[in-house]
């Protein structure tokens, strides 16, 4: 009896929460991210003179070249933090949400949402660098925050995103993740969602109560080898099933333009459809935009901005144009999406189950293992990452009382990760949207009126690089207002 009036209050309360998010979360994505985030990467692309296709060789060799940084944080590790919380349910069940509901064409926004979004993260991982602060563990914080207040001199915004971060990635984003990881674990070994949260929560404990070194240390070790693991199981399905290739690239371009059949979630797609939740699916997986990455680009020890804007774009490439396309090339020639399109149109599914039927159905019983053993990998560096971008808001946040603040913000993540872990996929996903499309919006309006700045920096270390300067060296003097940044960072 008790159980039942449990779940009915919590069922009431997710159900009211939705009616509240949903209308405001919808606004947002159909009339202003959609346009605002492809609008802004067109005009950073241009700005930049298509720097993401121009220097992409370079920033391939400098994101694999950066690992020394004393007692800091160098470039890698940045980068790894950064990918951390960028590969995870959005790679795994997210693509699959993604091309449920939007069909095939869902996959070509995503890599056009990608393209253009290699800019986007340069300009504000750059303005991350730029305006970064000095901590007093020898690292460095920074972020839309930081360069909102000491670029734009609007305090109120900068407090107003960073309320917005600790909501989207202290709370809704972590139950994702469990949420997700609780799925996978309950379909491939039958372990209750319940104790997959507890490991979780210990997991998760003994990591970020080190900091945010902890976390870099950490993530600089899994996300590699998880994203090597991953690619190279992609690569041999596609291998095996080489032949049906062409036809599925067929089937994403011809869907994206709302000539792909009447498949999957609906009746039919419109590009609408397909574009927005291609957009909205690649946004929440490379974070271009958002506002979450240059965070982890800020605590890098770099000699020029520009150089981690370079890294962390690279960071999209991973992340979208190589992670999320194995994940649709996975489920794309699997047996069980064709079965799935002629026999349950209009069907609910679970992202991430999808994803694993798929894997087992090329693999067997090894995929289903292999699909819940990465979503666990995935998803719990993106926890961790998670709570870094947490912790450097919170200390935005509370400066002189910011060892009490983080004390709670750990409390608090630990217990999303327990609650995500248990709570419905729906609701947990409406509040991630909702946070994430508010956290956007704030960002790309501020990074909009700053891009001079950080294409000015992109100027100043090509400059040098023409001249023969293997690691162009930064000096605030190139900017117009050098007072800006804070004395001592670039001595």
């Amino acid at each position: 009896m008790e159980n039942d009036i449990m779940e009915q209050f919590v069922s009431t309360l997710e159900n009211a929460a939705h009616a509240v998010m949903d209308p405001i979360s919808g606004f947002i994505w159909t009339y202003i991210l959609v346009y605002l985030l492809i609008g802004a990467g067109i005009l950073f692309t241009v700005t930049t003179k298509f720097m993401q296709f121009r220097l992409l060789g370079h920033m391939a060799r400098i994101t694999f070249g950066g690992r020394g940084a004393g007692e800091g944080i160098s470039a890698f590790q940045a980068f790894a933090t950064s990918l951390a919380s960028r590969v995870g349910t959005g790679n795994l069940a997210g693509v699959a949400i993604a091309l449920w509901v939007g069909g095939p064409g869902a996959i070509f926004w995503m890599w056009m949402t990608a393209l253009v979004g290699l800019a986007t993260s340069f300009i504000e991982s750059t303005l991350a660098q730029i305006y970064k602060v000095r901590h007093e563990d020898g690292a460095f914080r920074g972020g839309p925050a930081y360069y909102i207040e000491r670029g734009l001199g609007q305090r109120w915004m900068s407090v107003l995103f960073a309320i917005f971060l600790l909501i989207a990635y202290g709370l809704a984003f972590n139950g994702a993740q469990s949420n997700t990881i609780a799925q996978g674990m309950n379909q491939a070994f039958s372990v209750p969602p319940w104790l997959t949260g507890v490991v979780l929560v210990i997991l998760t404990a003994m990591i970020i109560y080190g900091g945010i070194k902890s976390v870099a240390r950490t993530a600089e070790k899994i996300v590699p080898i998880m994203a090597i693991a991953y690619l190279l199981v992609a690569l041999y399905i596609l291998i095996v099933n080489i032949g049906e290739v062409p036809g599925m690239l067929a089937l994403i371009v011809k869907s994206a333009f709302g000539y792909g059949p009447a498949i999957g979630g609906a009746a039919g797609y419109s590009i609408k459809i397909a574009m927005e939740n291609g957009i909205k699916r690649g946004l929440f997986s490379n974070e271009a935009g958002m506002g979450s990455a240059p965070n982890a680009a800020a605590t890098a020890t770099v000699k020029h901005p520009a150089a981690q804007g370079l890294v962390q774009s690279f960071g999209v490439v991973c992340d979208t144009l190589i992670i999320c396309s194995c994940t649709a090339v996975v489920i794309l020639l699997s047996g069980v999406y064709d079965t799935l399109m002629t026999t349950s149109p209009g069907a609910n599914i679970e992202g991430i189950k999808l994803t694993q039927d798929a894997m087992s159905d090329h693999l067997g019983a090894f995929g289903t293992y292999f699909i819940a053993i990465a979503i666990f990998l995935f998803a719990f560096t993106s926890i961790i990452g998670n709570y870094a971008y947490g912790e450097i808001n919170i200390g935005y946040l509370f400066k002189r009382r910011s060892k009490v603040a983080i004390h709670v913000l750990r409390l608090c993540v630990l217990a999303m990760v327990m609650i995500g872990a248990v709570a419905q996929l729906t609701f947990v996903w409406d509040f991630a949207d909702f946070a994430m499309g508010l956290m956007a919006t704030t960002n790309l309006i501020a990074i909009l009126l700053l891009s001079p700045i950080a294409v000015r920096a992109l100027r100043d270390y090509e400059r040098q690089r023409k001249e023969g300067v293997k690691e162009p060296v930064f000096d605030p003097r190139v900017l117009k207002r050098p007072e800006q940044v804070e004395k001592g960072v670039w001595d």
